[in-house]
């Protein structure tokens, strides 16, 4: 029988998820849960900015809280944005509903030169507070989790200047001056390890890294290039019993090279077959995912299914329920809310045992 959220401790669940061990059932939480598809927060939009919100803790704490409140999600990621240690690095930016915009992006030695490492807590000490606050209202059974960019996606933005298909100007410094940019890599996963430890001293129970745009890479620059600055930077973090979940896109070419970066969950998106992937990276990898966002838009008969099926491929071992990418801001809530229903609901592969043993 399925245990009420009351009685269910949601951390030790996704820890051992996390760490694939037995569960009575999946754990669910959505990429991008607090966001416009929300009547609630797009009530606060109404009155704050995106980078308002993410800088003051009070606002990004009830944001935070309304995915928890509205949809029963099993975890809370504090809301924040990736570019947050961008500006911290000393690279000016603004942010908008569509999308980032930096005032002067890296095009030379000598900016690459001048990205600073800086004091998470005096720079982005704002994150920080939230996370504790986090960590305050829903107390020592709900997992808060961090996140931060991975260094070749954060590369792009910081090169490119905007999102853009292709990322062109990254790609031609990684051709025309390889050297510069690893160097600019590496810069971007020390800065970040030291990132992600200060929001798990804050208290959060786990932390994402996205890696959002590492499928414009081949298998080869992958390796060459973004996997070793992935590598030391989850080296950095010294996460210990933290777990370190790594989100990829497009990048099914990649992920038996991913499952060797040190992070301890791969979400992947829905373009792949989850026991596929299980039978690509082994049984001590978990995987998060993968169910098309877009299947959110549809009936809500067939949320349920797609959430069901996805539980199914994996027997709900080592398995974080999510997207393949982030909500669209066009979800119906009640399908939002379906979807975490169904994964919460689904059969998992052994949990007689599991239940049997308490």
């Amino acid at each position: 029988m399925m245990q009420s959220s009351q009685s269910v401790n949601h951390k030790s669940l996704f820890l051992r998820a996390c760490k694939c061990e037995p569960v009575e059932r999946v754990p669910v939480w959505i990429m991008r849960q607090a966001g416009r598809y929300l009547p609630e927060y797009r009530a606060i939009r109404q009155k704050h900015n995106f980078l308002e919100v993410c800088k003051t803790p009070e606002l990004a704490i009830e944001v935070s809280l309304q995915p928890r409140r509205i949809l029963g999600v099993d975890a809370v990621i504090v809301f924040s944005d990736i570019l947050i240690p961008v500006g911290a690095m000393g690279l000016p930016f603004e942010l908008s509903d569509k999308g980032p915009q930096i005032e002067q992006p890296l095009r030379t030695t000598a900016q690459v030169g001048k990205l600073s490492v800086f004091d998470p807590e005096r720079e982005t000490g704002f994150l920080m507070d939230a996370i504790r606050g986090l960590v305050r209202e829903l107390g020592p059974n709900v997992p808060v989790l961090g996140f931060a960019a991975a260094p070749w996606t954060l590369a792009c933005y910081m090169i490119e200047g905007h999102g853009k298909d292709g990322f062109p100007a990254a790609k031609t410094m990684l051709y025309s001056d390889p050297e510069l940019f690893r160097n600019l890599l590496e810069r971007i996963a020390h800065a970040t390890a030291i990132y992600l430890r200060a929001q798990i001293a804050a208290g959060a129970s786990a932390v994402q890294l996205f890696d959002t745009w590492v499928g414009e890479l081949t298998l080869e620059q992958y390796r060459e290039f973004a996997l070793p600055a992935t590598q030391l930077l989850i080296e950095e973090i010294g996460a210990g019993d933290t777990p370190v979940i790594l989100y990829t896109k497009a990048s099914s070419h990649l992920l038996t090279a991913a499952a060797k970066s040190g992070a301890n969950v791969l979400s992947v998106d829905w373009r792949v077959d989850l026991a596929t992937v299980r039978k690509q990276v082994g049984p001590r990898i978990a995987l998060q995912g993968n169910v098309d966002p877009c299947v959110l838009l549809g009936p809500e008969e067939q949320v349920r299914r797609a959430a069901r099926a996805a539980v199914e491929s994996t027997g709900g071992l080592g398995h974080i329920l999510n997207l393949g990418h982030g909500i669209l801001q066009q979800t119906p809530v009640e399908n939002a809310r379906a979807f975490v229903q169904a994964g919460q609901a689904a059969a998992v592969a052994g949990t007689a045992q599991v239940e049997g043993a308490r």
